[in-house]
């Protein structure tokens, strides 16, 4: 760690909790968020612990996770519960902790069994994943000036910080922040769990956790923490607007002042085009000919005709609606109809997407390639070879594949919405200038026409295209400038929490 010299950039000791993290337990774009953000803020002198389960897919054995604490116990609403305590040291030199209790997180999927369906104790889990992280904070007498809770499943943090430590020597002077990676998951479960998890009836009111006579995480989190960070400033912007927010819109703009927007950065040391061990050949913006071996490369994987000169459009993802494969549905076959293209696709979800997805090889053989599941090899070769890559998201609090892609010098063609707005750069054709395309109706249409718009300026202004790959692949993406960010929120919310238990506290207890 470098050190911290001035007064008010102190170092912080921050401990993260979180549902997963990469490379223990990812379900998605957290485990990478969390993990990556630790590790800047260790190297910029700050003592960043991470808290997640232990679960059932994590080999102690294997990954070199060692015994620390057992037993613990945690005290829940209506009963104690005890567990043990292991940790590790990730890649990056940031200390984890895992929460081993089998009957919560001994099992197969980190949120829903291999029928896709939520486990139905998912509120007693991850409440108590919330107490269990903070009373590992006592039992090793570590003092975090910041507890950084991360979406629904860690949002009781705020609260339990507010309701249980305020007067506790080593938890009484934490502040915390709650940031909101994918709002339209919010925890909301029977009231009845109320008991166990010890938040008090008196706080089952509508402007804390009651939600149509149901608990709701996410929002009493919104409610107790000192801080609220979204993950980049037009998602923030957009889910205080009335309609919005999933339902949070007016509770979030109660909290307008504690609200920003932080972008999310990109682990360079993955995702590096130079250096990533994935690919057949490495480039750089000053010299892209390993970008068309990498292409040459993927057109053979994925079964389709050689030529380096065709347009190739990729996508990476889930495929659900908010993800806008809906719109890619409506219009692939069109695209692949009127345009010179290839596409190829990777990525797993609703059953009626990975059919019809699948399918596209058979009916546009040479054209189209698929793969259904998730293929990591795949991912960066798709990143690296393609020559655009598709994001129609509905919504997208931020996005890391439009960063990615940018950095890989492959550029994206974007609904601008949240992040991807905020990270991608219009192309200008009277200038020249850009990283992407962007299109604002959530439609087949304008996914089609902007598609086009892309096509046919690779065609007919190369020289453009070339100057945007550089220009994409110059762009700043790493987390550093974002972390920065972060440890200013943390010295802010450290000033928010002395204010609001001063003005509050008889309302908190």
């Amino acid at each position: 760690m470098k050190p911290v010299s001035s007064d008010k950039n102190r170092a912080l000791n921050i401990l993260l909790v979180s549902s997963e993290m990469y490379p223990y337990a990812k379900a998605g774009g957290l485990a990478d968020v969390v993990s990556s953000l630790a590790a800047e803020l260790r190297h910029q002198g700050h003592d960043a612990r991470i808290v997640i389960p232990r679960y059932e897919m994590i080999n102690l054995e294997k990954l070199g996770i060692t015994f620390t604490l057992a037993p613990m116990g945690v005290w829940m609403g209506n009963r104690e519960e005890w567990c043990s305590v292991y940790g590790s040291y990730s890649d990056d030199g940031v200390p984890v902790y895992f929460i081993e209790h089998d009957l919560y997180f001994n099992r197969w999927g980190l949120y829903h069994d291999e029928s896709m369906k939520d486990y139905d104790d998912n509120p007693k889990r991850f409440g108590f994943l919330s107490r269990a992280a903070l009373q590992l904070c006592k039992d090793i007498n570590f003092k975090p000036d910041i507890v950084h809770a991360n979406d629904w499943q860690t949002a009781l943090c705020p609260a339990y910080l507010k309701l249980w430590h305020w007067n506790d020597p080593i938890l009484g002077g934490t502040a915390s922040i709650l940031t909101l990676h994918n709002i339209a998951y919010q925890g909301v479960y029977p009231k009845s769990h109320m008991e166990y998890l010890g938040l008090g009836w008196q706080n089952f009111t509508e402007e804390k956790f009651e939600s149509f006579g149901r608990i709701n995480f996410l929002k009493g989190g919104i409610y107790f923490a000192d801080k609220i960070a979204a993950v980049s400033p037009s998602f923030a912007n957009e889910i205080v607007q009335p309609g919005s927010g999933f339902g949070l819109a007016p509770y979030l703009s109660n909290r307008h002042d504690d609200l920003c927007g932080i972008l999310n950065g990109v682990d360079t040391k993955i995702w590096d085009p130079l250096h990533d061990g994935h690919l057949p050949a490495a480039y750089s913006p000053q010299d892209l000919s390993g970008k068309k071996e990498c292409k040459r490369h993927l057109q053979k994987t994925f079964d389709l005709a050689e030529d380096e000169n065709v347009v190739l459009i990729g996508t990476i993802g889930r495929f659900v609606d908010q993800k806008g494969y809906h719109l890619i549905a409506q219009s692939i076959e069109k695209i692949l109809g009127n345009m010179l293209v290839q596409f190829v696709i990777l990525g797993t979800g609703e059953r009626n997407y990975e059919e019809f997805f699948g399918n596209l090889p058979t009916r546009y053989s040479g054209r189209a390639g698929s793969y259904i599941g998730f293929n990591n090899y795949r991912a960066h070769l798709i990143e690296a070879g393609c020559d655009f890559f598709l994001m129609p998201s509905l919504f997208e609090p931020c996005g890391l594949n439009q960063m990615y892609s940018q950095r890989y010098g492959t550029l994206p063609i974007v609904r601008a919405t949240g992040g991807l707005n905020d990270t991608v750069k219009n192309y200008n054709e009277a200038e020249g200038t850009g990283t992407g395309f962007k299109f604002w109706d959530a439609t087949a249409d304008a996914l089609y026409y902007t598609t086009g718009w892309a096509v046919s300026t690779y065609y007919d202004r190369p020289h453009h295209i070339k100057s945007m790959i550089q220009e994409a692949m110059s762009a700043d993406v790493s987390w550093e400038r974002s972390a920065e960010k972060y440890i200013q929120l943390y010295h802010s919310a450290i000033g928010t929490k002395r204010q609001r238990d001063s003005a509050y506290k008889p309302y908190y207890w």
